[in-house]
């Protein structure tokens, strides 16, 4: 009862967070492996425009629910210290964070140990992990981008 608890303060802690001052960490071991054509740069996974896959990719609809509804930035990290750069330069007051448990427990670790001011950091462990083709709760993903909006109701 008491991890119920916690989970869902830390829901109702991540809605109060303006969305505006919101990020979304996303692994990139979510894309389709065999036909995914982003490319990754020192800015994580670049997904084109016109990605064939969008609807059904998790992170392409994950991506595009963040923007639709005004995250400050997403990042779709090949590792940790990628999505770390991204948080320290954009400072955001909440992250939501998609990853393998052992990642998601080191980026908490580094983030409270980091001077600056700890976000509200909400945490989505991934249902399969592997480094390739892992698979997410997608809606439970978009229920959480969705936490404190219009959205979620």
């Amino acid at each position: 009862m008491r991890t119920d608890n916690r989970v869902l303060n830390e829901e109702e802690a991540f809605a109060r967070v303006p969305v505006a001052e919101r990020v979304l960490l996303l692994p990139h071991c979510l894309r389709p492996s065999g036909d995914c054509p982003g490319k990754t740069t020192r800015e994580g996974l670049q997904c084109p425009p016109d990605c064939p896959h969008r609807r059904r990719c998790p992170i392409g609809r994950l991506r595009d629910e963040a923007q639709r509804l005004g995250y400050k930035g997403v990042c779709v990290a090949p590792g940790g210290a990628l999505a770390l750069r991204f948080v320290q330069e954009l400072r955001p007051a909440g992250i939501l964070a998609v990853a393998c448990y052992k990642e998601l427990v080191e980026g908490v670790q580094a983030l409270a140990e980091a001077p600056a001011e700890r976000p509200v950091v909400l945490t989505l462990p991934l249902l399969r992990d592997g480094c390739v083709d892992t698979e997410v709760d997608v809606e439970k993903a978009l229920r959480f981008l969705r936490l404190g909006t219009p959205s979620a109701l």
